[in-house]
Formats: structure tokens, C-alpha cells, sequence
């Protein structure tokens, strides 16, 4: 048998489709003031699969997850309950500081969870600070930064459109439609099964080895990122592409914005360009147009992206 626990999930550079995830979940993680990433498929598609070794790639370890019956001292932080029953008064840190020294935190049916709970955790993502002041416990501004992912199971129920519009970007997964690459995707399942069984796999320490590389791409990224120029060009560019879609509020083309320039930064570019800002749009708009907040759907279409093109090539 192989090293026990060495390849526990198919490296992330195995996974086979689904490529909107794969490169959604690099740009949320470098720059994770997108607001995190929130995932909508049908069950069966990887999606758990894919965060997951997304996790396990940069971190070295699953991510810390939320259980739906999360209360707000889980979430927070609070007092420990064992330690109270003794007489002694010691404090607990939530799982959004578990997170933080982590880096990603990982809700899976984010759909069935209380609103207020989704709240809590939003509202830190985007200020970057975590406060706890409650039940006696009254502690200083926590500073903390974690790439956020949800997933969700349409079939299920949907969120709020106040909450859907919280989360920076948005990928609906689809079941693969074409034969070979379901084809692929069960080949290397079944490959898997088979390599990590053996003694020594060259075949899982290529795909280590390509996760470490691309472990060190997001990683630079996440460096030049920084000092990535956004221009008023693009501004004008993200802010016609939020007037064209009809979407409310402005989050919708700070979110393109900030993505852009994650795109830009994992390309190895040191300002953004209408490229960077075409292949980010739809994650940052398909959940916020009014098809969306009237329980129409966050899908998107060929007509969609015609749309997009359009104003691409008019700016």
C-alpha cells in the first residue's frame, strides 16, 4: 500500500472539467476581497471534489468547514463548555479564525443555513475584521483573510438575492454533456483507485508535482497582484458592462474590477486589459442581474456572452 493519508482526494491538476471552477477558485484566492466564491450545481458534479483539493493543494490540508447547523459561538468564537463546567472562564476561537490561519473556509449547502449565520460570516469576508463582543466575551478587532467558498444544490432551495448578492462571484456547474469527457472523468476516478493503492505511484507524484507548480503560480500571483494596474479605461469598461446588465447597486463591477485584475496577475501581466475584464464579467454579474433576484435563474447564455462581446469591442 501506499504512504497512509499521502493522496487521500485526486490531485487538483487530475480533476478533469469543470475549468470555469478551477480558474474562479485561483482568482478568489488571489485576491480574496472578491468575496469569496459561491457554487450552484446539481449534486454529482464535483463540486465538493474540487474545493477540496483545491484546499488541499495550496494548504496542504482539507479546509475548515462549516456544519449547517453552525451556531454563532462556532462561527465566532465564544466560551468553552467544558472548561465553564469546571469553574474556569476560557475562551474558544471560532471557526472563522480557524479559517483565517488556514486560508479557506468551505460551506457546503450554503442554501440551508440560517440567513443570520451567512450574515455574520459575510460581513467578515468583506471588512476583513472579525469582532466578537458577546456573552461576557468582549475581544479587539481580529484581523482576518480566507478565501470563502459556498456551494449549493439548486434542487434544494434557493438564496435570498440579499445574501446571492453578497457573494463576489457565482459558477453554476452543469453535469459534463459530451461523452469523452465523462469518458475522461471516469477513467481517472477509476485510475486513482487503482494508483493509490500501489506501493509508489509515478503517476500521483506527476500530479503532486504539477499541483506544486501551479501551487507556486497562484502564490506569485498573489505578489503581483498588488502593484497590478486598473486603469479608468477598464473602470469605464466594468462599469458599462454593470449599466448594460441592469444591475442594482454597484458591488456587481467592484467585484469585476477586483477580479480582473486577479485574471491579470495569474497571467503574469502587470496592468489589466479588456481580455482580463471579458473573462471575469459573467462571475461577477449572472447572479446579480434582475433574472436572478426574481427567481428567474443565474444562468448564462450564448446570447449573454454575445452581449458581452458587443461591448467589448465598443469600448
Amino acid at each position: 500500500m501506499a504512504e497512509p493519508g499521502r493522496f487521500p482526494l485526486l490531485p487538483f491538476s487530475y480533476i478533469v472539467g469543470q475549468d470555469d471552477l478551477r480558474r474562479v477558485l485561483q482568482i478568489a484566492h488571489v485576491l480574496p476581497s472578491v468575496g469569496g466564491v459561491l457554487i450552484s450545481g446539481e449534486r454529482g458534479t464535483a463540486k465538493s471534489t474540487m474545493v477540496r483539493a483545491f484546499a488541499r493543494m495550496m494548504h496542504g490540508a482539507l479546509p475548515v468547514t462549516l456544519p449547517i447547523n453552525a451556531t454563532d459561538d462556532r462561527v465566532l468564537g465564544g466560551w468553552r463548555i467544558d472548561s465553564l463546567m469546571r469553574g474556569v472562564a476560557e475562551a474558544q476561537d471560532g471557526l472563522l479564525e480557524q479559517a483565517g490561519r488556514q486560508g479557506l473556509l468551505y460551506i457546503d449547502e450554503v442554501n440551508l443555513l440560517d440567513d443570520h449565520v451567512v450574515n455574520l460570516i459575510l460581513d467578515v469576508v468583506s471588512t476583513g475584521l472579525l469582532v466578537v463582543q458577546r456573552e461576557g466575551l468582549d475581544r479587539p478587532e481580529i484581523p482576518v483573510s480566507f478565501t470563502l467558498v459556498g456551494t449549493m444544490n439548486p434542487e434544494e432551495g434557493a438564496l435570498r438575492p440579499q445574501l446571492l448578492d453578497r457573494f463576489g462571484l457565482f459558477v453554476p456547474m452543469l453535469t459534463e454533456p459530451e461523452p469523452a469527457v465523462r469518458r475522461r472523468i471516469l477513467m481517472t476516478v477509476l485510475r486513482f483507485d487503482e494508483e493509490r493503492a500501489r506501493e509508489h505511484s509515478s503517476w500521483l507524484d506527476q500530479g503532486a508535482a504539477a499541483d506544486a507548480a501551479l501551487r507556486e503560480k497562484i502564490a506569485a500571483a498573489k505578489e503581483r497582484v498588488r502593484t497590478t494596474e486598473f486603469t479608468e479605461e477598464m473602470a469605464g469598461l466594468c462599469a458599462g458592462i454593470a449599466v448594460e446588465f441592469r444591475l442594482a447597486g454597484h458591488r456587481g463591477e467592484v467585484v469585476m474590477a477586483q477580479a480582473a485584475r486577479a485574471a491579470a496577475a495569474l497571467a503574469g501581466r502587470d496592468r489589466v486589459t479588456a481580455a482580463d475584464v471579458e473573462s471575469v464579467a459573467r462571475y461577477a454579474i449572472v447572479h446579480r442581474r434582475p433574472e436572478a433576484t426574481y427567481g428567474e435563474g443565474a444562468g448564462w447564455t450564448e446570447k449573454d456572452q454575445e452581449r458581452l462581446r458587443g461591448i467589448i469591442d465598443g469600448a
